[in-house]
């Protein structure tokens, strides 16, 4: 159990699959962000686990663990295409348009699910948990803070991507305070 509860902090907080790990950075500045983030969470929460049984029921038995990549990445479409009908059915209201292909090349669901694949299942389940809460979680305070910035008056030197890379490292930084939790 205590496995799990540290997966689980470590891939939301500590080990951050947007900021702390290159794999979503794809995903930082997209016009429909609140959508993006609860479809990417939903991803990562689906993906990592059924990767970890994929890994360990199929691939493992067959030694098949070589393709591992070619089995995982074209798991993300079915995944990404559910998740986006879950977010039409409980909120309708968000754009959805142009979703589903960010969805499938999403880095981190991708991270998520070769990192996972490695530990145990609970393992593996916390980190798909924590990683598609801190998914959202970044992109989310990430909105909001650059939705800040845009009304304030920002010099001409730092509007676009300088800012966007600014924000994208302060939210890192914030989130390194959490490192070395749970650590005795």
């Amino acid at each position: 159990m205590t496995d799990f509860l540290f997966a689980l902090l470590g891939a939301a907080l500590v080990n951050n699959l947007v900021l702390g790990l290159p794999f979503g950075a794809d995903s930082l500045r997209q016009p429909r962000s609140r959508a993006l983030a609860l479809a990417g969470g939903a991803v990562i929460a689906l993906a990592t686990p059924l990767a970890w049984l994929l890994e360990h029921l199929l691939l493992a038995p067959l030694e098949l663990g070589a393709v591992r990549l070619f089995i995982f990445l074209p798991l993300l479409a079915p995944l990404a295409w559910l998740s986006l009908r879950l977010l039409a059915r409980l909120r309708p209201a968000l754009a959805r348009d142009g979703l589903w292909p960010l969805l499938v090349v999403n880095g981190a669901a991708l991270g998520a699910m070769l990192l996972g694949a490695a530990g145990s299942f609970p393992v593996a389940l916390g980190m798909g948990l924590g990683g598609g809460l801190g998914f959202w979680l970044v992109l989310s305070l990430f909105d909001d803070l650059l939705r800040q910035v845009d009304e304030s008056l920002v010099p001409a030197a730092f509007r676009g991507a300088p800012l966007l890379l600014v924000c994208a490292g302060l939210m890192g930084l914030a989130l390194l305070g959490f490192n070395g939790m749970g650590a005795q």
